[in-house]
């Protein structure tokens, strides 16, 4: 659903009003086709600090997923991205500060519990989600249609599995047409044909020019996706591809290329002149 809150927050970690505008402007000023840039990007809490400095860009119409083991902080990243986190650092998206009125309606963000009124059916939930964004209703059947969930549209939610609720808030999510959509973990809890449906749904939407950040701590869901961003204990390993990945480690398994990538990270910590499997920053491109 769309965000609507988060730009007060930006403002209260007591950044001028002159940095804003900067951050506003340099990324105007950059490649149009980069949807999101991250740059030393920080979270502290409770005097922890949670991410450690990552960079991140992401392309234009891709989808891009967002992989590491629990805890590693996917979600406090997305978070990051949507405005309802505070950090230290510069993140633009979409060209402005995350929570910026400009672009809080361009974003969805779905979470991994799921975000609907529960006493309304899915039909109902859609129509109040599609008036707050100024939607037309026909997207409401579009929605229901891209996550499966047309026959049951006119049942109430309470009635619904975890997994048929999750495709809920997608669906909440999907109506505002979002420019941005940030989504945590949506898999987890689906059976794998109607994985398989939301994979797909996530193509088309995809190619239609919206950008998708998807997580998850299923290794092979990244064969999926035009890119992965890896995470582990709130720093970014490496961003690549599977292929490329697999390819680099000589893994086997994306989760045996994934243990590697972490060993080289450790062997490298331990000893700054050696190599690491995968160095260096990369933008994700179709």
């Amino acid at each position: 659903m769309s965000i609507s809150k988060g730009y007060d927050a930006i403002l209260a970690q007591g950044f001028p009003a002159s940095y804003i505008h900067h951050m506003m402007k340099s990324v105007n000023d950059t490649d149009s086709d980069i949807a999101v840039r991250v740059e030393n990007l920080r979270v502290r809490r409770g005097g922890h600090e949670i991410l450690h400095g990552l960079d991140v860009a992401l392309s234009t119409g891709t989808v891009t997923g967002l992989l590491g083991p629990s805890g590693c902080g996917k979600t406090t990243l997305m978070r990051a991205l949507v405005g309802v986190q505070r950090y230290e650092g510069g993140v633009a998206v979409l060209g402005h500060v995350p929570g910026a009125p400009d672009v809080r309606d361009r974003i969805g963000y779905v979470t991994q519990s799921a975000a609907v009124y529960k006493d309304l059916t899915a039909r109902q939930n859609l129509r109040y989600f599609a008036s707050l964004a100024g939607s037309r209703m026909q997207g409401v059947d579009e929605a229901l249609e891209v996550v499966g969930l047309t026959a049951l549209a006119d049942r109430r939610v309470s009635t619904y599995s975890g997994g048929e609720a999750n495709r809920v808030s997608l669906a909440c999510a999907l109506v505002a047409n979002p420019e941005l959509l940030v989504l945590d973990e949506p898999t987890v809890g689906l059976d794998p044909v109607t994985r398989e449906d939301l994979w797909e749904a996530f193509r088309a939407i995809a190619a239609r020019g919206t950008t998708i950040l998807v997580s998850s701590h299923v290794m092979d869901e990244a064969f999926r996706c035009d890119a992965v961003l890896l995470m582990r204990e709130g720093r970014l390993l490496a961003t690549t591809t599977a292929s490329e990945l697999l390819e680099r480690t000589g893994g086997t398994t994306l989760d045996d290329a994934f243990l590697r990538l972490i060993r080289s990270a450790e062997r490298t910590a331990r000893a700054p002149d050696a190599a690491p499997i995968i160095s260096g920053r990369q933008e994700v491109a179709r």
